[in-house]
């Protein structure tokens, strides 16, 4: 091993300070015996002045700072690599656990961009259109590793709004993507407005009562058909997920604080975008504020799927229109570098194995 690769080794050993919360740097101010103010400071480094090393936290005295220096890390990684597509979005590929890899999508838009952070490497939920879930589940990011995501890009002064959509289940690892929305809306953090963040979710039963007491973000909750049976065939935890549970939970539950509740429904050609589909939506959604987001099914090798056509989609569109239900179509982005959660980081897995 050189002095360089142990060097290396060494830094990635030491514990990481980006990702702490207020509560973990005031627990680490006590460990290390520095000022209990210096928890605030710490933390106004990390999330306000975006510093690229502790040495840069110079209201610490330099004491201060050859303490942190010697047990932590900053812990900010850049990504291994990138595509851009024709349409200005971009995919980056980080390197997360043990040599493991996650995505994350740069959109552009006219005046702000969106970016789309994975929660985990791999995902248990098996969702069979889906190539993150062929991988498999390979572990929860910490919320360093998640927040990294935002902080390591060079794009990080355009972004407005993160979304939650990324590889993974962000409910199945919901401490740490709590932690990370903490980070990112508190005071002494980024102090973003809840409105700018969305989290994604198939619908966990045990996980959405304290997702929607605690987040207080948006949600959008993974539909594609409203039919158990049929559901449960896309997504086979719908078994034990019902997704009519999630809706009564989120009908039942208090939403002042919650921005925007919407369903994401991929549409598949003959399968799930007949008008029974439309009236039995319009049925179980009934008395919720909420829209539904119609997306394009983007081609998978190996995949028989098929998504409608434009005019098609349009059709379905306006019929839940016409039954009192507000849908819009996504606009599709970045096709031609295969944007599409887990397709990036399942060649590269197949690569390195």
């Amino acid at each position: 091993m050189t002095h360089r690769e142990a060097d290396v080794k060494k830094i990635m050993e030491k514990e990481k300070l980006y990702g702490k919360n207020l509560n973990d740097l005031v627990v680490l101010t006590r460990r290390t015996g520095l000022p209990g103010y210096s928890a605030m400071q710490i933390a106004e480094w990390l999330y306000k002045h975006n510093v690229g090393s502790i040495n840069e936290m110079t209201n610490l005295s330099k004491k201060a700072r050859e303490i942190l220096s010697s047990e932590y890390s900053l812990g900010i990684s850049s990504p291994e690599a990138v595509s851009e597509s024709c349409d200005g979005t971009k995919k980056y590929l980080f390197k997360v656990l043990d040599n493991k890899y996650i995505e994350t999508v740069y959109i552009p838009g006219k005046e702000h961009a969106t970016l789309c952070l994975s929660t985990q490497s791999g995902c248990k939920m098996g969702c069979i259109f889906c190539m993150t879930g062929k991988q498999g589940f390979q572990g929860n990011l910490s919320a360093n590793e998640i927040l990294n995501q935002l902080r390591s890009l060079p794009e990080l002064s355009t972004i407005y709004n993160v979304v939650y959509m990324g590889m993974g289940e962000p409910l199945d690892n919901l401490d740490e993507v709590l932690k990370s929305i903490e980070i990112l809306t508190e005071k002494w953090g980024y102090n973003w407005s809840p409105a700018r963040i969305t989290v994604s979710s198939i619908g966990l039963v045990d996980k959405i009562k304290p997702f929607l007491e605690k987040g207080r973000v948006n949600l959008a909750v993974s539909l594609h058909s409203p039919f158990d049976s049929e559901r449960q065939r896309l997504i086979p935890v719908q078994k034990t997920n019902p997704v009519k549970e999630i809706i009564e939970l989120i009908r039942k539950s208090d939403l002042k604080s919650q921005r925007r509740i919407s369903f994401e429904y991929i549409l598949f050609k003959g399968i799930n975008d007949t008008p029974s589909h439309v009236k039995e939506l319009a049925r179980i959604l009934n008395g919720i504020k909420c829209r539904i987001n119609l997306i394009r099914f983007h081609k998978i090798p190996g995949l028989e799927f098929e998504s409608p056509d434009i005019d098609e989609i349009k059709t379905f569109r306006d019929s839940l229109n016409k039954k009192g239900i507000i849908a819009t179509i996504r606009a599709s982005r970045g096709e031609d570098i295969k944007a599409a959660c887990g397709l990036l980081s399942t060649l590269k897995l197949n690569k390195s194995s």
